[in-house]
């Protein structure tokens, strides 16, 4: 069975620039810290994205979300890689911004 979980997947995607980098930079911030390298908000911005593991185990205990949480969790995982790799554009524009005029 191939179903379709549109909206997860939309979520997913757009999960760093809403959520994600939102919560790092108020964390840069609480920390003080207002220059931080690429490398290390790129990190706390998949630090972040990892906690929609715990909301995906919530989910109930049937084939039928196991199949869910397994595509929903191979998203998940395409979209920190790229967050990484530094192909999110989202992510290294709130990163210039933050740095640039934190």
């Amino acid at each position: 069975m191939n179903t379709d979980y549109f909206e997860i997947d939309r979520l997913i995607e757009d999960f760093a620039k809403l959520y994600s980098t939102a919560c790092a930079t108020s964390w840069f911030k609480l920390e003080g810290n207002k220059r931080p390298s690429q490398e290390e908000f790129r990190h706390k911005v998949v630090e972040f994205m990892r906690h929609f593991e715990y909301t995906l185990a919530s989910f109930p205990q049937t084939a039928e979300a196991d199949q869910f949480r397994e595509q929903a969790k191979k998203s998940l995982e395409r979209e920190i890689a790229k967050v990484l790799a530094g192909e999110n554009k989202d992510v290294e524009k709130r990163y210039k911004y933050y740095v640039d005029y934190g």
